[in-house]
């Protein structure tokens, strides 16, 4: 039984979808600006600062890094003196005017709102792109980038690094294996926002620091005066009322919680249970805590209904943000970690917290959470440095389980960040980026062997990305992938901003029930920003 339900996942729902080498599309490349795997690739980079310093981090040590642009100079200051011999931009347009022959390959790591705008612009120019998640702000663009990417036959990626992980791959091979029978629901759920949400109140006009061009900021987005929220300098999530940091919480830049988490945490229920394939049944927020007119809730519960596919049946999933805790998953047996689990606090250190399904805590850092140390059980494997994230995650380790579980045991808890499957034969749990995949109870794993690897592996985000652009395999959340995956979650952030359940009509690309929520499907551009269209 458990063999032939292997086949039919693989041999039949995956045909096409993930070939022999590669996730996506079936087409292997030879791109334009082919180049030898052998060859190194110039690298831009658009949004230069914070999560693009990363991706270069990633890109560096076997490419070529050559232009960077960056509308902060002050943010970006870092970098440009990592990078010195790059030529130095404010205005991506003019940067792949002036560079386009030396340029192969553009990291796009700009606010969410100029991520398709400028992909547009990179492929056109038949540029190879990596868009940090989540991909674009509306589901309109990420149907012109999915075009855009065929037609000029370009390498793309979407930075959700979880999707290379060996978790990620895990729980799709488990669910597939039939070991936790037919799932029916997953919850999934993140500690963000650690930026502000919520506020109802704009603060006075400031005068914009000169080491910011703030019009190019602002790019397509509706003109508004500079402030800084009553702060000279930034604190550590970027302290200016917009920027550099906080505009994830504004409709008009961001998507909030859900947009910044959902493309990782939400990846393994992605590809294990064909989220991206399923007709939506409908999408409503069914709790919200703090809400405001032009930012996304402090807090919020998200539930979506998917139909059933192929053998699968209909499906729910409860997305939670805003959370201190854990959320309790009915089901769950009492005193099992769900999520990230926590590490063995080294000897001599302040920390630890309580245990079981509702003690992790905000901020404490373990491994996974922002701001993680560096160290972990011994022989527990971690993600790479920065944001690069080169190695495939933390995989599960009975004996470190037990270390953990120990009477003795000082531990340190991660933010809380997951999701588990629940199955009518099991239940299934993974970490952020799909770390740390186990059954639950946890005793189950002691003697438990993971099914024959059906799925090809990742050498790591960056890597399967270059690969790519080298006439490689489609890396692995090449935009065949990614675009409809954002499209079904980006449904969620605009169910944030409307009460009631949404109904969607994919064929149409059109919300049929409620008139103001289907405006926003499509992005308003300022005048002087031009985006041209993929014909369907």
């Amino acid at each position: 039984m458990a063999l032939s339900r292997r086949y039919f996942f693989y041999g039949s729902l995956l045909a096409g979808a993930v070939p022999s080498g590669g996730f996506g599309s079936s087409i292997n490349m030879k791109l334009a600006g082919y180049k030898s795997p052998n060859e190194k690739l110039n690298f831009a980079a658009i949004g230069s600062g914070g999560q693009g310093a990363s991706n270069l981090g990633a890109a560096s040590p076997t490419e070529n890094v050559v232009a960077l642009c960056d509308v902060d100079d002050r943010r970006a200051a870092p970098v440009f003196q990592r990078y010195e011999k790059a030529t130095r931009y404010r205005d991506f347009r003019k940067m792949l005017d002036k560079e386009g022959k030396n340029i192969d390959a553009v990291i796009v790591a700009t606010p969410d709102h100029m991520h398709g705008m400028a992909a547009m612009w990179c492929m056109e120019r038949q540029k190879h792109v990596y868009v940090q998640k989540p991909l674009v702000r509306t589901i309109w663009e990420a149907r012109q980038l999915r075009e855009a990417a065929a037609k000029y036959k370009v390498a793309t990626q979407m930075g959700n690094h979880g999707y290379s992980n060996e978790g990620t791959r895990q729980a799709a091979e488990i669910v597939w294996s039939g070991e936790i029978g037919q799932v029916t629901e997953v919850h999934a759920w993140s500690d963000r926002p650690l930026w502000p949400q919520g506020l109802t109140e704009i603060p006075k006009e400031d005068p914009v620091p000169s080491t910011l061009d703030w019009d190019l900021w602002l790019g397509v987005a509706e003109k508004r005066p500079f402030t800084a929220g009553g702060k000279t300098e930034p604190d550590r999530w970027g302290g200016f009322f917009y920027q550099p940091f906080n505009w994830r919480g504004f409709y008009d830049f961001g998507c909030g919680a859900l947009g910044d988490m959902a493309c990782h945490i939400l990846g393994a229920p992605n590809m294990a249970l064909h989220l991206s394939k399923r007709k939506i049944v409908g999408v409503e927020c069914i709790k919200k805590e703090g809400t405001s007119p032009f930012m996304f809730p402090k807090a919020s519960v998200t539930r979506y209904d998917f139909a059933a596919y192929g053998d699968m049946p209909a499906l729910k999933v409860f997305w939670y943000d805003g959370l201190q805790k854990n959320p309790t998953v009915p089901g769950v047996p009492e005193g099992e970690w769900i999520g990230d689990p926590p590490s063995l606090r080294p000897p001599g250190t302040a920390g630890g917290g309580p245990g079981g399904q509702g003690g992790a805590r905000r901020g404490q850092g373990g491994p996974g959470g922002p701001g993680g140390p560096g160290g972990g059980p011994p022989g527990m494997m971690r993600m790479g440095g920065g944001h690069g994230f080169q190695s495939p995650g933390r995989v599960f380790n009975w004996e470190e389980f037990q270390a953990l579980r120990a009477p003795d045991a000082q531990l340190r808890f991660p933010s809380p960040d997951g999701s588990v499957f629940l199955g009518d034969k099991g239940i299934l749990t993974t970490g952020t980026y799909g770390d740390v995949t186990r059954l639950l109870p946890v005793e189950k794993m002691k003697d438990f062997r993971m099914p024959a690897p059906l799925l090809t592996r990742s050498p790591g985000h960056m890597r399967d990305f270059i690969r790519a652009c080298k006439g490689g395999d489609p890396a692995c959340s090449n935009f065949d992938v990614a675009s409809p995956f954002v499209e079904w979650m980006l449904l969620g952030v605009i169910a944030l901003r409307h009460e009631g359940k949404l109904e969607y009509d994919p064929d149409k690309m059109r919300i049929t029930n409620n008139v103001e929520a289907n405006k926003l499907l499509k992005p308003m551009f300022r005048k002087g920003w031009d985006f041209h269209p993929v014909k369907s």
